[in-house]
């Protein structure tokens, strides 16, 4: 049964939690393997955007002298995704990892996300993608990690979760819930939302930051000694992210103009889908839960495939 659970993924990754065996819709959702893409929303950086100042000093200053030069660079290095926010949920993608900035001397009030630059879309055009394409998935939930909130006020945190409860509303799945797809279907939650400011406190709506599992290197033998080492010291109660992409430096950037994350990824992605594939969901100490990758597109639709296929082991 499992054999032909797995096979039938391709062409179902869409809806993949509604297609779930009847034994795992009760289990926690922190619990099961789900694939998710790290820096979600960096497929639309925008070019023509300053570098962020919180970026290293030599890259604020290069952007003042030769954006024409920098900013390309910077772009190929912070892109991270290729596929749209609703393609990648199409694909399967159900944690999206979204890091939020406002632009400084902006007196729109308009979010956007960033990774060395802006994006392109704002922040309320792409929760209003998720939104729609939740309902064309009625069994689907979307986790949703907001971070980062670089040069936020206070009134634009206020503004950012009013806007939260009027998208999303009653489909907000509570902290105090301990979620299953059965729980969510009954109770109509669609959206697991964690607001990693004190600003989200408050709300009950919104959950505290979840643990990520970041190694911070550009050698995939070393991420995966990393995660190993994470495992062996127990996974977190709750949700948690378990991140295969690669890491950067700036020396590392400015010695490697020409290059990219993806030729980066690309030469890293047998070995980091070799860990994919050895891990398992579940309770036991070494559990993996959410992995989080960079280009989830890439090679078709093998990583959210083999990621949704762990859960053939429980």
């Amino acid at each position: 049964m499992a054999d032909v659970w797995r096979s039938q993924l391709g062409s179902r990754c869409a809806d993949w939690m509604s297609r779930l065996p009847a034994q795992l819709l009760d289990v926690p959702l922190w619990d099961l393997a789900i694939p998710g893409s790290h820096d979600t929303m960096t497929y639309c950086l925008d070019q023509s955007s300053p570098v962020l100042h919180s970026e290293p000093r030599i890259l604020t200053a290069l952007d003042h002298i030769v954006p024409c030069v920098i900013r390309p660079c910077i772009k190929r290095w912070a892109t991270t995704q290729e596929l749209s926010i609703s393609s990648q949920l199409d694909s399967g993608i159900r944690f999206l990892d979204l890091r939020i900035a406002t632009k400084k001397k902006d007196s729109s009030w308009m979010l956007y996300f960033a990774h060395g630059i802006y994006t392109l879309l704002t922040v309320k055009e792409a929760l209003s993608d998720v939104a729609h394409w939740l309902d064309n998935h009625a069994k689907e939930v979307v986790i949703i990690a907001l971070s980062a909130f670089d040069d936020m006020s206070p009134a634009q945190h206020n503004n950012l979760i009013d806007f939260l409860m009027q998208l999303f509303g009653k489909k907000l799945c509570p902290r105090s819930e301990s979620p299953s797809l059965s729980t969510c279907w009954n109770r109509g939650y669609r959206v697991i939302l964690s607001y990693a400011d004190p600003a989200g406190s408050e709300h009950e709506e919104l959950w505290p930051a979840w643990d990520y599992w970041w190694a911070n290197e550009s050698d995939p033998n070393l991420v995966i000694s990393y995660l190993e080492h994470k495992k062996e010291t127990g996974r977190p109660d709750g949700f948690f992210m378990a991140g295969l992409n690669l890491t950067e430096d700036t020396r590392y950037v400015l010695c490697h103009l020409t290059q990219s994350m993806k030729s980066m990824t690309l030469g890293a992605y047998t070995v980091l889908m070799d860990w994919v594939t050895k891990q398992r969901p579940g309770l036991q100490k070494t559990s993996v839960n959410i992995i989080c990758a960079d280009f989830v597109g890439i090679h078709t639709n093998e990583f959210c495939e083999a990621v949704i296929g762990l859960n053939a082991k429980l």
